[in-house]
């Protein structure tokens, strides 16, 4: 049975009247070397991007993606992401390096949450994923230079896993 297709129009501070179609189902039908190890919701709930990410745009995803988020609306706040360090950078810097899809102007999280939703844009979907593979390397490095469960090993590296959808502290 085929999916209906549902349109999302956002308006937020980076958009207006931004359409787009969810075209599979919430969750599920991934590309096969896209394995997220959390969902938005968990990373949320968890502590990413000192709690300063879609805070004016939350009414596009799930209610209940936000009932246990930890969150800042007026600053960046490191100290609600779940290693208590800042692990990223600023917005401005993100744009001068050319990382960021127009249509995703918050850049890879917000694309991940409207992936994870259902929306599928065929080329951007295969730049993200690539972009998110290269962040394994991280992985390899924390079982490096960790002990097995040590998660005070690393944290800027461990937190910068968080916010690509890695969980670190199964390692």
């Amino acid at each position: 049975m085929k999916m209906k297709q549902r349109t999302i129009i956002v308006n937020d501070y980076f958009q207006k009247n931004y359409r787009y179609t969810l075209t599979e189902p919430t969750g599920v039908n991934f590309n096969p070397d896209f394995k997220p190890e959390l969902t938005p919701k968990e990373m949320l709930q968890l502590g990413v991007f000192g709690g300063k990410y879609m805070t004016d745009g939350a009414q596009e995803f799930p209610k209940d993606w936000f009932t246990h988020a930890k969150l800042s609306p007026k600053v960046k706040n490191p100290a609600l992401n779940y290693f208590k360090v800042d692990a990223s950078l600023p917005l401005t810097e993100w744009q001068r390096r050319g990382w960021i899809y127009p249509e995703d102007p918050r850049g890879w999280f917000q694309w991940y949450a409207r992936y994870y939703l259902g929306r599928r844009i065929p080329d951007e979907d295969q730049r993200q994923i690539g972009r998110w593979k290269q962040m394994k390397r991280h992985v390899g490095q924390i079982k490096k230079n960790c002990l097995p469960g040590d998660t005070r090993c690393r944290p800027r590296q461990r937190q910068a896993l968080l916010h690509w959808a890695y969980d670190s502290r199964r390692l």
